[in-house]
């Protein structure tokens, strides 16, 4: 006031005497409360509980600490009906500060510290809240997430089926390759694919213990129940499955053309949160160890015979397979997604992974019409009555087709066609081009097999290589017809000269043997000879000869001209 009366403003006023400018005015006015904001004081009111507090309600609490305000609420209401029907927010204050002052103290939670390159962090988890398709299909999956404990870094991978050694194997594999490193420790939680959980001598099973030793890591996993314990993995879930779900609301669609593509997003939205972290991560990978050269297999290993079905069965699910390994020994490669069967070290066909869901089927097929459509094509009519028929159809559109023919055609007329299109459309790779014709032609009333074959034939080059042929004489097959006289052979055997024989025909040219018009020259490369022929001629009418003339020699006469020297004697001569 005293600056007011040597003429100061309000403001400068207040200002020098460190109060506000409307309190200032209130004081100058006389309307200045001094003890405004002050807590009245309240008449002493009659505690509600103090009948049954002391007595009753507290001793339960020191009894049993994890009695709720509701349940001690509803006792009041059963004991004492009509009395406390307004006390349930007064009783829940009073148990919050008994507890707080003498209820048991509660699970302290301690920061921890990372050390770079010590610990990687691994768990599956399930995206929850919405419902993604691929084409329209449900797609049932987890995603398995791995974390580095000092940086952060993260790693996600799409896992169809359950939690399994195939899965973790596959997903931490790929997480250790994308990161460039191996961390000295392997963390998880109680994942029945890695350790026994039901007892054992040894809690770790026989593949993840491999699996880590290969990798020089050590594994470790926390107490069974005590979820909190993995907390450096199971937080982040929630974080990661933020991002995927708006990056799906920014795009509108929880629908995928395929797989790769909703892979894709997922990358996209680990890549975001990985750059938060970037720094750190480039500190850590100079502490992780090397990865090792190979892989651990991540797949089980079966063995099956393709039957004369063109199918092997596999965890009670049948597979078709090309019929051309039927009765062949095949190795199947089972991963989590697809199966991969080998004949020999050759791969030789690759199938998607199904797993039956319906609880009422205990059994499921995986048939693809391109395997046994060749076999079908053979016997179209076996697709009438075949037990797989709704599967060989490949879409929905096609299976509409079919009930379009079984309408317009008889049973056997619609098989044929049915299969006809199905190997058009397997050999040339025009499915949807084939249920579009169909479409089309059923609608006209046009349909037949010989349009259809024409509209999809496949038409040769319009220029061919001109080729020229020259034919060669006929003639030069005469001298294998014709027969020729034999000729007197300088190789011919003659008789020795001091024999009767040898005088006599050396005296008179031997007759020429006679021709006969069947013989023939057998076994002769390139141009047969006339010589060749007649020594054939010969050798076969000495065989036809059977009354011969010639005298034939006798055992002692045969022996006196075998050379100059002696016989030699009997013992009973000497």
């Amino acid at each position: 006031m005293n600056a007011r009366e040597i003429g100061l403003k309000q403001a400068e006023a207040a200002y020098i005497a460190e109060i506000s400018e409307r309190t200032g005015q209130r004081i100058e006015s006389g309307k200045h409360q001094p003890n405004r904001g002050k807590v009245a004081e309240r008449a002493n009111t009659q505690d509600p509980l103090g009948d049954v507090w002391d007595k009753e309600l507290e001793p339960m609490l020191k009894k049993e600490p994890r009695l709720k305000p509701m349940t001690l609420f509803e006792y009041l209401q059963d004991t004492y009906p009509g009395k406390y029907p307004q006390v349930l927010r007064t009783l829940q204050r009073r148990v919050q500060t008994w507890k707080a002052i003498h209820g048991p103290s509660p699970e302290v939670m301690f920061e921890l510290r990372h050390e770079p390159g010590l610990i990687g962090f691994s768990d599956f988890t399930q995206l929850k809240e919405i419902e993604i398709t691929i084409a329209g299909t449900p797609f049932e999956h987890l995603l398995y997430h791995y974390r580095l404990g000092y940086s952060g870094w993260q790693y996600a991978h799409i896992i169809q089926g359950g939690e399994s050694f195939i899965a973790l194997a596959e997903g931490l594999q790929n997480a250790l390759t994308a990161c460039g490193g191996v961390p000295k420790q392997h963390r998880t939680d109680s994942l029945s694919a890695a350790y026994k959980n039901l007892g054992g001598n040894k809690a770790l099973t026989r593949l993840y213990d491999e699996l880590c030793d290969h990798y020089r890591m050590q594994p470790t996993r926390n107490n069974t129940g005590i979820a909190h314990e993995n907390g450096a993995i199971e937080s982040p879930h929630g974080h990661l499955k933020n991002r995927i779900k708006q990056a799906i609301y920014l795009r509108g669609s929880n629908d995928f053309g395929s797989i790769e593509e909703y892979r894709l997003l997922v990358d996209a939205a680990v890549a975001k949160l990985n750059q938060q972290c970037q720094q750190k991560f480039d500190q850590e990978r100079e502490h992780l160890q090397p990865l090792p050269k190979y892989r651990v297999p991540d797949y089980e290993i079966l063995t099956a015979c393709v039957s004369n079905r063109s199918t092997v069965e596999v965890r009670c699910v049948l597979y078709t397979v090309p019929s051309r390994l039927i009765g062949r020994q095949l190795e199947l490669h089972l991963y989590h997604d697809r199966i991969v069967g080998y004949l020999g070290n050759h791969q030789v066909v690759e199938l998607p992974r199904i797993r039956v869901t319906d609880s009422d089927k205990r059994r499921g097929r995986c048939i693809n019409y391109r395997h046994v459509i060749e076999g079908l094509r053979r016997k179209p009519r076996a697709f009438i009555y075949c037990t797989w028929q709704q599967e060989l159809l490949p879409n929905p559109a096609f299976r509409e087709r079919w009930l379009e023919l079984t309408a317009q055609f008889d049973l056997d007329t619609a098989a044929v066609l049915m299969v006809e299109a199905l190997y058009i459309a397997a050999t040339q790779d025009q499915e949807a081009a084939v249920a579009d014709y169909l479409e089309q032609a059923l609608t006209a009333q046009t349909l037949n097999l010989k349009q259809l074959q024409q509209h999809f034939r496949q038409d040769c080059p319009e220029s061919l290589p001109q080729l020229t042929v020259t034919q060669h004489d006929l003639a030069s097959y005469d001298q294998l017809i014709e027969s020729q006289p034999l000729q007197d052979s300088p190789d011919r055997t003659t008789a020795p000269s001091d024999s009767p024989e040898s005088s006599s025909a050396s005296d008179s040219p031997p007759p020429a043997a006679p021709t006969y018009s069947h013989a023939r020259p057998l076994g002769i490369t390139g141009t047969p000879s006339y010589t060749g022929a007649m020594v054939l001629c010969q050798i076969f009418v000495g065989i036809m000869r059977t009354r011969d003339t010639t005298p034939q020699r006798s055992p002692v006469a045969t022996g006196t001209h075998r050379g100059s020297t002696s016989q030699r004697k009997k013992f009973f001569q000497l």
